[in-house]
């Protein structure tokens, strides 16, 4: 159907995300699609007969604004055990229509037209479209190629009397680096005194590698006063597609995030809710993931090691960088198109994840799938890179 309205675009320049771009592409031209970044494995069966048990008892009607309750003690409960505050029920936790809203809704709540937000390159790639939503500028601090290591006098220097939030990302998407306790501290030291809001995006809190333990917002005592934190039980639990993320943080700070929640979503899925609150109280499905994922990296890795692939250190996150320096000079987003409809193997340039396109001629797997998987991917990457003996 053609439209004769003109439109004037809030947004002509944005485009689709590079997420539904290459996921698309892969579909197209039969490719292993190691771009986006879900599994391609289920869920274990216990949790869906929880949702449908609860899904025929009726529980089916909307589910109060902040989450159900049962939802809400269960999350109180996990990250007590993990990190040591307990948040009240009440008043700290809401439950989400997944990360990606979660973090919409907390710019929106504390960002105002005019206010700056430091985010960190290369940055996942929802945030500074929310920032520009609601009127704010984001300024980029840059992680530190090639270990993505944050340089605090660099955001010492991008503070400002406009600053209003500082986001981060630790286990980091993409590149798998993480945030250290000292890190933090470095971080409590730039912010006290100010009124500056830290966003905590946390969604591959349980996915760390090699003994490495998650530096939460939530434990430490000083940021968790003015942070939002977010997770993804969708991450957590292999259910991208259910969508189902909360934040934590000082009553305080929810009560205004709630504000925005309230009339963006309101309430999300209740069965749902319940089947996880159900299937949380087994903590060795969280504190497993560790270990669950390590083996998967660590079988890629060995894979993807007769390539001329450079792999750039995994130490969180189901992504594995690699620089492809050595076998091409394409720009890595033409190398990526390249890859999934000449070689077979879908992956995402990560110079989308810069503002002015850096380009490090590195590209992100995902290896969030079964072996049989990654085992074909890794056969189409060797006859492609690999020469004859």
């Amino acid at each position: 159907m053609d439209s004769s309205i003109r439109i004037a675009s809030r947004f002509p320049d944005m485009g689709t995300t590079i997420f539904t771009v290459m996921s698309r592409l892969a579909a197209e031209c039969g490719a292993v699609n190691l771009s986006q970044g879900f599994p391609d494995f289920q869920a274990e069966p216990v949790l869906f007969e929880a949702m449908h048990r609860h899904m025929l008892a009726g529980r089916n009607q909307y589910a109060p604004m902040a989450g159900l309750p049962e939802l809400r003690q269960a999350i109180v409960d996990k990250v007590a055990a993990l990190y040591g505050p307990r948040f009240d029920v009440e008043s700290e936790v809401t439950v989400t229509a997944g990360a990606t809203q979660a973090i919409f809704t907390a710019i929106a709540a504390f960002v105002r037209p005019g206010d700056e937000v430091i985010v960190f390159e290369p940055v996942y790639d929802s945030y500074v479209p929310a920032i520009e939503t609601v009127g704010g500028k984001a300024v980029f601090a840059q992680l530190q190629f090639p270990d993505y290591a944050p340089d605090w006098a660099q955001v010492e220097r991008l503070i400002s009397p406009k600053t209003r939030m500082i986001i981060v990302n630790s286990p980091h998407n993409p590149t798998g680096s993480l945030l250290s306790a000292a890190d933090l501290d470095q971080l409590a030291e730039l912010v006290r005194g100010t009124d500056i809001v830290i966003l905590s995006d946390e969604v591959y809190e349980h996915i760390l590698f090699d003994g490495e333990q998650h530096a939460s917002l939530c434990g430490h005592p000083e940021l968790a006063q003015r942070s939002i934190v977010v997770s993804s039980f969708g991450k957590t639990y292999h259910i991208t597609g259910w969508k189902i993320g909360y934040v934590v943080g000082p009553a305080a700070l929810m009560a205004e995030f709630r504000k925005v929640h309230q009339f963006n979503v309101f309430t999300v899925h209740a069965p749902s809710q319940l089947a996880i609150a159900e299937y949380m109280q087994d903590a060795s499905r969280h504190l497993g993931l560790a270990a669950f994922y390590q083996e998967k990296r660590d079988f890629f890795r060995r894979l993807l090691a007769e390539t001329p692939f450079e792999l750039l250190p995994c130490r969180g996150t189901y992504f594995q960088l690699a620089s492809y320096a050595g076998l091409s000079d394409l720009p890595d987003r033409q190398f990526a198109e390249w890859m999934t409809r000449e070689v077979g193997v879908a992956v995402i340039p990560v110079s989308v994840f810069y503002a002015d396109g850096r380009d490090d001629s590195v590209v992100r797997f995902c290896f969030a799938k079964q072996e049989a998987t990654l085992r074909a991917a890794a056969e189409r990457l060797c006859k492609a890179f690999v020469k004859p003996r």
